[in-house]
């Protein structure tokens, strides 16, 4: 299990979130609400963990949209600190690019 996203799955039950720049746009890009990404963040899946990312730990998640299509969120946490937990971005993850279940990336 990831301690980062344990960390992370109690600061979005708290609330306690913020939403980057480049999160928003992203979000925007592919018609996504934020508050279809906070539902979804605790039963998402961790495809990848960064716990020493320079900017502050942070996990790739797979989530499911509101119609439970695929979502990837990278979340974080800053560095140095112990909150808030941030949406770093989120997208649609390209089939081209992933597995079938959107848990590997493959090879180019």
């Amino acid at each position: 299990m990831s301690t980062t996203f344990e960390q992370l799955k109690l600061l979005i039950s708290q609330m306690d979130i913020l939403v980057s720049v480049h999160g928003y746009d992203e979000l925007a890009n592919d018609n996504l609400t934020v508050s279809e990404i906070i539902d979804s963040a605790a039963s998402g899946t961790v495809i990848e963990d960064y716990p020493d990312y320079h900017k502050g730990p942070a996990v790739l998640l797979l989530q499911n949209d509101k119609n439970s299509l695929p979502v990837h969120v990278v979340w974080g946490i800053p560095k140095g600190q112990s909150r808030p937990a941030v949406i770093v971005t989120a997208y649609r993850p390209d089939v081209k690019l992933w597995s079938k279940d959107f848990k590997r990336r493959l090879k180019k």
